[in-house]
């Protein structure tokens, strides 16, 4: 007779909507969870209400002890409070804080890390966008033992799932979340009972997903095809998002996707206005449909309401 996964005395760290699934599975499956580590609150929305991060308010309501250190490398308190638990293991997940040297010799299996990548690609701290934004057709979860190196520990477990071409950095979020609460179970069990055993990474496959800024929204039509376009739009999803310039002021592009077959051609940037379509020119001579638009200090609208209002003359160009 199988004996049942060990009870493990752990710490959970992590702050966004990402994590919660984790820890809702952590405790479900009667963990126990000494202490929740996550960020602190932060003003949000345009009237800047201070509001708790998704991960305390699960906490909360499961009355687990809760901590929001603003630093913890050298933070004597909490590392006093972290050895005073002595956790069989500490519980990483999107929890937006370096992990110092003596958090992570301090629990007996190991600081367990759940990254959205198949790694060694896509380290860093936007993994689930470039993978979406780079075209990739699949992605998934890897359970790791974190060390000092941005995500470069030892492999646990991997799980592989398929991008579909409809979907955007908030979908596969989303999924990639759920599926990866019961890899960190499992990786959790196999740790407990010795029968996983951590794999290094091959370093010389890996890839940095950098983190996303503002710029990487703007749609270079000289330096990307109307597919590439329209992956970074799927990646960069809800922020950067996509945006260009008509007539010196900013536009921003809510829904566009590639035009196939190619029917007109433009040169990059160049509008070509089709009845109620509006559609630009991109690199080797793809074709980008603009479905909805936002002009400056304006609301959103259709391509077909835009051209209602606004005269497009031959030749006009974005960016």
């Amino acid at each position: 007779m199988t004996a049942p996964p060990a009870k493990l005395r752990l710490v959970f760290c992590g702050t966004p909507q990402f994590a919660v699934p984790t820890l809702e599975a952590l405790i479900a499956a009667g963990h126990e969870i000494s202490l929740v580590v996550t960020q602190p609150d932060r003003p949000v929305g345009r009237k800047q209400i201070f509001t708790a991060p998704p991960v305390k308010q699960v906490a909360l309501a499961h009355g687990l002890e809760i901590t929001q250190p603003d630093k913890i490398k050298n933070n004597l308190e909490f590392r006093a409070h972290l050895e005073a638990i002595a956790p069989d293991a500490i519980v990483v997940v999107a929890y937006g804080r370096i992990i110092p040297r003596w958090m992570l010799d301090l629990p007996r299996l190991g600081s367990i890390n759940l990254h959205g990548s198949l790694l060694p690609k896509y380290r860093g701290a936007a993994p689930i966008q470039w993978a979406v934004a780079m075209g990739e057709v699949v992605s998934g979860n890897t359970t790791m033992l974190l060390e000092e190196g941005l995500d470069t520990g030892p492999i646990l477990l991997q799980q592989q799932i398929s991008i579909q071409p409809e979907q955007t950095a908030v979908d596969l979020f989303q999924e990639l979340s759920v599926l990866g609460a019961p890899l960190i179970l499992e990786t959790l069990d196999g740790l407990a009972d010795g029968s996983i055993k951590p794999a290094p990474q091959d370093h010389s496959k890996a890839t940095l997903a950098r983190i996303l800024d503002r710029e990487d929204g703007r749609m270079d039509f000289a330096g990307h095809t109307a597919t590439e376009l329209w992956n970074r739009w799927r990646g960069f999803q809800p922020w950067p998002g996509a945006f260009t310039t008509l007539a010196g002021k900013k536009l921003i592009v809510h829904k566009l996707r590639p035009v196939l077959p190619v029917s007109p051609i433009a040169e990059p940037g160049e509008i070509v206005v089709e009845g109620s379509r509006i559609l630009v020119g991109c690199a080797k001579a793809t074709l980008l449909e603009v479905i909805e638009l936002q002009a400056e200090g304006k609301s959103k609208m259709t391509a077909a309401e835009f051209l209602h209002g606004n005269a497009i003359p031959q030749g006009t160009r974005l960016g």
